[in-house]
């Protein structure tokens, strides 16, 4: 009895569907990010308050601006010497709220103010948002609790 021993080939591994689950993976963690990391400034150090307390809720529409304290403006990655060359973006903002049915006072103006920023600077900045027509304001600073140094 003669036996038969061809040599097989070896098995070939169809990889597509453990590369395609990668990929989805992959987009799944890209979407999970939070995206609002993107609007701080590694400038910016905050000043600390006892009485600082989160928004109650998350606006729609919210733009970010990152004060210096020279009086320099930055948003979206760009610095701008002042804060009146930002009326385009104002503009452009109230224009995305719009199309959505929301009014100019839905749209919430985050100041991060360095910590070294003169009032007055903030002032001016609040007041070239109101000459858009942007009033509702917050500002962001580093919570301090209670009782700590």
């Amino acid at each position: 009895m003669k036996l038969d021993r061809r040599q097989s080939e070896p098995e070939k591994l169809d990889l597509t569907a453990m590369i395609d689950m990668t990929f989805q993976l992959i987009a799944f963690f890209m979407i999970l990010i939070n995206f609002s990391e993107v609007d701080r400034s590694e400038d910016i150090e905050l000043p600390l308050s006892e009485l600082a307390k989160p928004p109650r809720e998350a606006a729609d529409h919210e733009m970010v601006l990152n004060l210096l304290p020279e009086g320099s403006v930055v948003y979206s990655s760009i610095s701008f010497p002042r804060g009146d060359k930002l009326k385009p973006y104002f503009e452009r903002k109230i224009r995305d709220a719009k199309r959505e049915g929301k009014e100019p006072a839905d749209i919430r103006i985050v100041i991060r103010a360095h910590e070294d920023t003169p009032t007055g600077k903030v002032q001016e900045l609040m007041a070239e948002c109101e000459k858009a027509s942007l009033s509702n304001f917050a500002l962001r600073v580093k919570e301090r609790v209670l009782g700590a140094q």
